[in-house]
């Protein structure tokens, strides 16, 4: 279900929260975007949303200390590798393996 907002946390556009995806009012997304978002969907179902939530943020903050940068971190979260990576195959959903965001850790 998407839901429109005037303002998101994290200065971001669209934020997918299992069943809901947050977009910022005004802001367009395309295929790729929306692609992107739907593998964090899987993701989270394949956790939980709770769970997921749970290791994003700590990966985030393992990931902040190793390189001490908030960008450098943010991509290379497990979860966010395994999303950008793929978001511009729009048949990867269909071919995606249940936990394959673990190949993306490093």
């Amino acid at each position: 279900m998407i839901v429109r907002c005037d303002k998101l946390p994290f200065d971001v556009n669209v934020i997918a929260l299992y069943p809901f995806m947050f977009i910022k009012c005004g802001y367009i997304q395309d295929a790729e975007n929306e692609n992107h978002e739907n593998i964090h969907y899987a993701q989270e179902k394949a956790l939980g949303l709770i769970l997921f939530l749970l290791l994003y943020g700590i990966e985030y903050l393992i990931r902040l200390i190793q390189y001490r940068d908030h960008w450098r971190a943010y991509y290379n979260i497990s979860f966010e590798s395994e999303a950008y990576s793929n978001q511009a195959n729009l048949d990867y959903l269909q071919e995606r393996k249940l936990w394959e965001f673990l190949s993306y850790y490093a």
